[in-house]
């Protein structure tokens, strides 16, 4: 099965479709990839993900995989030999799991604070809360000097690195449309050197979506949400 075609179905600005090409790229599987109208969603998503009806969608040998970090696994777990993402030994790979679940738990908080004004926006002020756990907790064992570049304090990017990659280039046009930094260098230095280490990885890189069409796409969202839209 390993051979077997892999499809991919996701949007060009979604950070969750991002993170299976991400994968898949690390781990150089080559797939096919159908890009979604999310305003008019495709006969074959509606029945590939008929519960969420949304991407990203994995097909692999005729078999359906939703929601992006279970996809990533699903990598991880079909091909493990290849850039492995989770750690082998037992503690580390809890203390992964237990990162991609606090970062599950904790995405949409951005977009809140991007799709809202006013003092339903104050209510999504807890991402600075997020970054603050993240700087503290997730990144203390990464050390730069020894070459350990990522969360966990590993060498190579991981599945933890891939859940939090949304923060890498979306967080950064998020700023730029919104007109205000929401992730100061000089407050959080490891997250900051993360980031870069991150975007600095041809597999990241080259596969992150073109910059100035999603500011331009982010910008007429906000504009949106400022004359009265709800997302």
């Amino acid at each position: 099965m390993d051979n077997e075609d892999v499809k991919l179905h996701g949007f060009w600005d979604s950070p969750f479709s991002s993170r299976v090409i991400w994968a898949l790229k690390l781990k150089g599987i080559p797939y096919e990839y159908i890009e979604e109208n999310l305003q008019t969603k495709s006969e074959l998503l509606l029945k590939y993900n008929p519960v969420h009806k949304k991407v990203p969608v994995l097909v692999h040998g005729g078999k359906i995989i939703c929601e992006s970090m279970i996809i990533v696994q699903y990598i991880d777990d079909m091909w493990p030999h290849i850039h492995p993402l989770l750690p082998k030994d037992p503690y580390r790979r809890a203390q992964a799991r237990f990162w991609l679940t606090y970062c599950e738990d904790k995405v949409d908080l951005i977009w809140k604070v991007f799709t809202t004004i006013g003092e339903e926006q104050e209510k999504y002020k807890e991402w600075s809360e997020m970054m603050r756990t993240i700087e503290n907790e997730a990144l203390v064992m990464m050390n730069v000097e020894a070459n350990k570049k990522y969360f966990l304090g590993e060498e190579e990017i991981g599945i933890v690195d891939i859940s939090f990659g949304f923060m890498a280039d979306w967080l950064e046009v998020t700023e730029e449309v919104l007109g205000e930094r929401l992730l100061e260098a000089q407050a959080f230095p490891r997250l900051h050197s993360w980031i870069q280490n991150f975007k600095q990885h041809p597999c990241i890189s080259q596969n992150f979506p073109p910059r100035h069409e999603m500011f331009l796409h982010f910008k007429a969202i906000r504009e949106k949400v400022l004359l009265g839209a709800t997302y």
